[in-house]
């Protein structure tokens, strides 16, 4: 279900994990970077889209960018239509269209990019069909397009540990748990948790089954499916040593117990 009672799990979910806006703005950085100072990407092809938020961040931004939505599951598709889409105007509507579909499908629309965000090409456990999806996604970008990509590691994320975080002005604490790691082939089982304030803990709201995919064998296969290069990118620090949500190019990093990079391969 959805929501049971007042509580509505694609909401906390939003509020906790996603910043539509600025993986947008992202984007248009990694473009420019990517192509030059004056390039714009206009269509975006969000794979994996959930309740394609971040396609109604896109459309959001001018009125000429277009975007498509790609998702298996029926159910945040519809989550998304009540709660982005519905308040969209009817020329910003116009501009976003979801598909219930494969992203492995051949026949998906061309972009100028392609985002996989929020790490969901990990459920790819097997090389071969984490190539299939790169693949697809080099033959359906144009001329000059991008694939955007994250990805997370760290000494942390090779255990099990669960991580709580309070949202004390909004009444509930979110749970990121990493219940398994098998090292010999980098498979994990994650869980979000939620408890709002005086009540029990909302046990496994999301899981998800991935392999841990590194940096080194993301690269190495994007430029084998036929990507001609591999911007990497590296969160910044603060003076106290913290992660500061500035993301430059760069070919090392550092050794944290947690990490989120940016890949942004290039047709």
């Amino acid at each position: 279900m959805t929501a049971t009672g007042n509580f509505d799990k694609y909401k906390y979910y939003m509020a906790s994990v996603q910043s539509p806006e600025e993986d947008m703005k992202f984007v248009n950085q990694a473009f420019r970077e990517a192509r030059g100072e004056k390039a714009v990407a206009n269509i975006l092809r969000e794979d994996f889209c959930g309740t394609f938020a971040n396609c109604t961040a896109w459309v959001k931004q001018s009125d000429v960018k277009v975007a498509y939505g790609v998702d298996l599951d029926p159910e945040p598709l519809a989550w998304g239509n009540k709660q982005h889409f519905a308040p969209l105007n009817s020329v910003q509507k116009e501009r976003l269209k979801v598909i219930q579909g494969d992203v492995l499908s051949p026949d998906l629309p061309y972009a100028d990019a392609i985002c996989a965000l929020n790490f969901s090409y990990f459920l790819f456990k097997e090389r071969l069909e984490l190539k299939r999806y790169f693949t697809n996604c080099v033959k359906t970008l144009n001329k000059n397009g991008i694939l955007v990509l994250d990805c997370f590691g760290g000494s942390s994320c090779t255990e099990p540990n669960e991580e709580e975080t309070e949202y004390e002005d909004e009444g509930y604490s979110y749970f990121w748990d990493q219940d398994m790691f098998d090292p010999l082939n980098n498979h994990a089982l994650f869980h979000i948790h939620f408890q709002l304030a005086g009540e029990p803990k909302r046990e496994k709201v999301f899981t998800y089954d991935w392999r841990m995919w590194s940096v080194p064998e993301l690269r190495d296969l994007l430029l084998e499916c036929g990507f001609t290069k591999v911007n990497t990118y590296w969160e910044g620090t603060t003076e106290d040593g913290e992660g500061d949500g500035e993301y430059s190019i760069t070919e090392k990093g550092d050794d944290c117990e947690s990490w989120v990079s940016y890949l942004v391969a290039l047709k």
